[in-house]
């Protein structure tokens, strides 16, 4: 099997994480980073011993690279995916796929056009208790999905947001952007699309900090006609309190819950039972503050099967746009 060259750009924290699993997985060989802040780019590219790249233009001419990792901004997303799309490489990219759907839509196009994969990350669908809820819905062991409820109760600081592209419209986008997207990608992957979405949001405690709400509440109609809810916030005072998602079908109700959807609080079937769950990842641990679980080994394995066998991609980039899409819906139809 051919090794599989792959190139980081964009080297903050969540690159440390992409670094880490690069090097672990087999036939994968991180070969070059890059970073406007040469710093930082530097650092990383003595620890792994690959070259550091200032320049974005520089790191896609380089033939040798195979993927392309976007672990920059939110809002650089697109711009970055495009260049590595165009320049001849697969791409990888970070949560959230952009910050916009025609943005997401220009993504698809230039990977259709050069006949590249576009990989989206959401590294929850492979969370035990989403995988195991996922199969019995295959099974149709909940029967009709009526209705589901999503609460998102974290923490996020002044500190957090401090000297940082976090918190900006421009860049960020937004607390469903940066935060939750995972989450509101789960609606998508387990109940479906979304028709109708209402919504109220505030920012409470982070005036000054941020350029949006750091609170909302939404209610969503599905295209199935099922019903559901979103509430969230990262005022959860000290530290992140829930990551939860409860469905109520006419054949069962379960609920996954913990602080990052990594445990199965409650099931009851018809005639079913989840059991014997595997342990899963440790949530990602940036020091004063706590991301979802980390399942970019299963990621970047998933990349792997389908670059050198053929496998089936676990988020296509269409899958991408549609969180994209949902949460751009949300924040049409929000009032203060």
């Amino acid at each position: 099997m051919k090794e599989i060259t792959v190139a980081i750009i964009g080297c903050g924290r969540i690159a440390q994480r992409h670094a880490q699993h690069i090097n672990n997985t087999e036939g994968l060989n991180l070969v070059a980073v890059c970073d406007i802040d040469e710093n930082k780019a530097k650092e990383l590219g003595a620890e792994y011993s690959v070259p550091h790249i200032k320049n974005a233009g520089d790191l896609f001419k380089i033939e040798d690279i195979d993927v392309v990792a976007i672990c920059t901004p939110n809002g650089h997303h697109a711009e970055h995916s495009i260049s590595a799309l165009k320049a001849g490489k697969h791409v990888l990219c970070e949560k959230p796929m952009a910050i916009s759907v025609h943005d997401c839509g220009e993504m698809i196009k230039t990977a259709e056009k050069y006949n590249k994969r576009l990989f989206v990350i959401k590294q929850n669908r492979f969370n035990p208790p989403v995988a195991a809820v996922k199969k019995a819905i295959e099974e149709n062991k909940l029967g009709k999905i009526n209705s589901v409820q999503l609460s998102c109760f974290w923490n996020r600081n002044e500190n957090y947001y401090h000297n940082s592209w976090k918190g900006t419209k421009e860049l960020d986008g937004g607390t469903l952007f940066t935060q939750f997207s995972h989450f509101v990608d789960l609606l998508y992957y387990l109940v479906g699309d979304v028709k109708e979405a209402k919504a109220f949001g505030a920012n409470f405690i982070h005036e000054g900090i941020i350029e949006f709400e750091d609170t909302g509440v939404v209610i969503l109609k599905f295209f199935n006609d099922a019903i559901g809810t979103i509430n969230y916030t990262v005022n959860s005072y000290g530290g992140n309190m829930e990551g939860s998602l409860t469905l109520f079908g006419d054949k069962g109700t379960v609920k996954i819950g913990g602080q990052y959807l990594n445990e199965l609080e409650y099931q009851r079937f018809e005639d079913y039972s989840i059991e014997d769950l595997p342990q899963g990842n440790k949530p990602n641990n940036y020091g004063e503050y706590k991301g979802s679980m980390s399942n970019h080994d299963a990621i970047y394995e998933n990349l792997v099967d389908v670059l050198s066998r053929g496998g089936s991609i676990s988020t296509n980039m269409f899958e991408g746009l549609k969180t994209v899409e949902i949460i751009s819906k949300i924040y049409a139809n929000f009032r203060a």
